[in-house]
């Protein structure tokens, strides 16, 4: 799988002991410069905003902080023309662009100070900056208290959302034309955040997070963001916990939907890793697939469903905004696939109908488009004790303990009296420690 082999710069290091399965947070103690601003003591920030590799900029007065870990810095460090030109102290809102019909404009960093907007792309301010706002995004009021992307998948058009108290004015970045709707229920944001396509408004210490279309807030909240965007002592759903050695890791299962997100799974945890434009992060299965509470032992993806295993049991999960599991199962697996388990592994190669099912060194195919689903026929590899398997366009990766093998293909991989070179797990892959 290419995106597993070329990967990945981090945005932070995830914490993967499978018993602390948090968002951003890797549970180790910030060292903190006295004369700095300290996040860990409950500050509330001006602005919150990604830039166009991924690194999320925490702005408060003249400071900022790049990424989850780490101490304070002065904001002209990282956006010199902030003080050093225009010495504007501090930033009313901030937000990464997303106009993927624009080249000249996607992910540009907009920051905004009473009547003005800034636009930077590689840390750098663009030639006729700063302007008005209204020169830029005609209707937007002045002063803001904060703003955040929404992409056409999530709001219907590539959209903008500016804050300003209880009102949130919709710019379409297409017709340039406002819709405004008041939120009374949604506290007034001082910073807002889309983080892995979860919308979140930041208010004091604490955070919100909200539905980009309405403002219905879904869940307990607020929460204190020291449990989850950020690293400090005594905060945090796996404080204490260690970072994993690579030459422990063991994944469960890997595959991509259709969407083109890709998830591994190992213990109770899953991870986005299409998602390195927000980092790699570790979330609990349940999270996304809440009938999933003991793991999985394999998994694939067909036709817009993921298939997930489980003993003898096969669940069948509905993808699209939330993965839904389909009436009537679990079935086991004879019921659905024709075949007895248990199951070690499982994979689907893109554009094609056969579940390649792994158990040993067997390598059993079965038609998906047949009814009732039966093994057309199976063959023999020349590998053992694989753990999850994935095919992708540039081959099979087969993942066995804290290694991986490729194959150019499945007759390659069938073909072959002979295993190929493992590979280690590294670091750049996963966050694990080398």
């Amino acid at each position: 799988m290419e995106l597993l082999t070329r990967t990945l710069f981090l945005c932070f290091t995830f914490t993967l002991t499978y018993g602390a399965p948090s968002p951003p947070h890797d549970a180790a103690t910030e060292d903190v410069d006295a004369a700095l601003p300290d996040r860990c003591g409950g500050l509330e920030f001006d602005a919150i905003t990604p830039d166009e590799n991924g690194m999320t900029f925490f702005f408060k007065g003249s400071h900022l902080w790049k990424g989850f870990t780490g101490p304070a810095q002065l904001s002209n460090e990282s956006f010199k023309e902030l003080d050093d030109i225009h010495n504007i102290g501090h930033v009313d809102a901030a937000f990464r662009m997303h106009n993927p019909d624009n080249t000249d404009d996607h992910d540009h960093i907009y920051f905004f100070l009473d009547d003005k907007v800034f636009s930077y792309y590689n840390h750098t301010l663009e030639e006729g900056y700063p302007k008005e706002i209204h020169l830029d995004f005609p209707g937007i009021p002045t002063h803001l208290d904060a703003a955040v992307e929404c992409p056409k998948a999530e709001c219907g058009a590539d959209s903008v959302l500016f804050f300003k108290g209880k009102d949130v004015h919709v710019y379409d970045i297409s017709t340039k034309t406002v819709k405004t709707k008041v939120w009374p229920h949604l506290p007034v944001c001082t910073a807002a955040f889309r983080w892995l396509e979860h919308y979140y408004c930041f208010h004091g210490h604490n955070f919100t997070r909200f539905h980009p279309l309405t403002g219905e807030v879904s869940g307990s909240y607020p929460k204190d963001a020291r449990n989850y965007f950020m690293s400090c002592l005594n905060f945090g759903h796996g404080n204490g916990s260690k970072v994993l050695k690579c030459s422990d890791v063991k994944l469960d299962a890997i595959t991509s939907d259709d969407e083109g997100k890709t998830y591994f799974f190992a213990g109770p945890i899953f991870m986005r890793l299409d998602s390195r434009r927000d980092g790699l992060h570790a979330f609990p299965i349940t999270r996304t697939w809440r009938e999933m509470t003991s793991g999985v032992d394999a998994v694939f993806s067909y036709t817009d469903k993921m298939y997930m295993i489980k003993g003898d049991q096969v669940y069948i999960f509905k993808g699209g905004a939330h993965y839904t599991l389909i009436s009537g199962y679990p079935k086991t697996l004879k019921e659905e696939l024709g075949i007895e388990g248990p199951v070690d592994a499982a994979f689907v190669c893109p554009d094609e109908h056969t579940a390649h099912i792994i158990q040993g060194e067997w390598i059993l195919y079965v038609d998906l488009t047949a009814t009732p689903r039966a093994v057309t026929f199976n063959l023999t590899m020349p590998v053992i004790n694989i753990n999850a398997a994935h095919c992708g366009s540039d081959g099979i990766e087969l993942f066995t303990g804290s290694k991986f093998l490729k194959y150019l293909d499945v007759a390659t991989l069938t073909m072959s009296r002979t295993r190929t070179m493992p590979l280690n797990i590294t670091s750049e892959m996963m966050g694990c420690q080398d």
